[in-house]
């Protein structure tokens, strides 16, 4: 069974990403076309990147490095929980892109994005920048979450239909593209 990395991003205490992160981990799971691993880069901690050498050369000299790598690397395909934060991404989130090049390559992607009332869309639109740049493919499909704060009661996020219905769209596109992506990942 292909294994899918779910990475929840915000890092801020009290963030409602987390009950985000939950729903969707849950959803995948009992969708059952992915093992489901999710990372939760308050508790990964990486520090500011600190390799002295470009990811590209995968000459890592961290131990935590070395262990975000190989997270990474057995993963067939990647889910990226993210809030908007000033109309941008969380910088945990950029940090741990930049920290590796090769294990991202050649896998697909989908998003889960919240916020108010554009959902984390425009920091989904930034990130497509640098997803491009790493290789990564995202989906068609993304889960976009309005006015989070409101579908959320005593740490449980109320999915609705709609959000449930993309979910399950975005797991099925990650499916059909991680059989298109995976020979290349393989050197086939």
């Amino acid at each position: 069974m292909p294994k899918l990395l779910i990475i929840l991003a915000s890092t801020r205490p009290g963030r409602i990403g987390l009950p985000v992160a939950t729903w969707f981990t849950e959803h995948a799971t009992a969708d059952g076309r992915f093992e489901v691993e999710l990372v939760d880069l308050a508790e990964l901690a990486l520090p500011l990147l600190d390799e002295p050498k470009h990811p590209r050369l995968r000459e890592y000299t961290q131990e935590h490095t070395f262990a975000w790598s190989a997270t990474v690397e057995s993963a067939d395909a990647v889910v990226l929980v993210t809030a908007e934060y000033n109309y941008g991404y969380p910088a945990a989130l950029k940090n741990a892109l930049d920290y590796l090049n090769h294990e991202w390559r050649n896998k697909p992607l989908g998003f889960v994005s919240y916020g108010g009332v554009a959902a984390g869309t425009r920091a989904v639109q930034q990130l497509k920048q640098v997803v491009g740049a790493l290789q990564l493919v995202p989906t068609a499909t993304a889960v976009n979450i309005p006015f989070v704060s409101g579908k959320v009661d005593d740490g449980v996020l109320d999915a609705n239909d709609v959000m449930q219905q993309a979910a399950s769209t975005m797991l099925s596109e990650l499916e059909t593209l991680n059989g298109a992506l995976a020979p290349l990942r393989s050197g086939a």
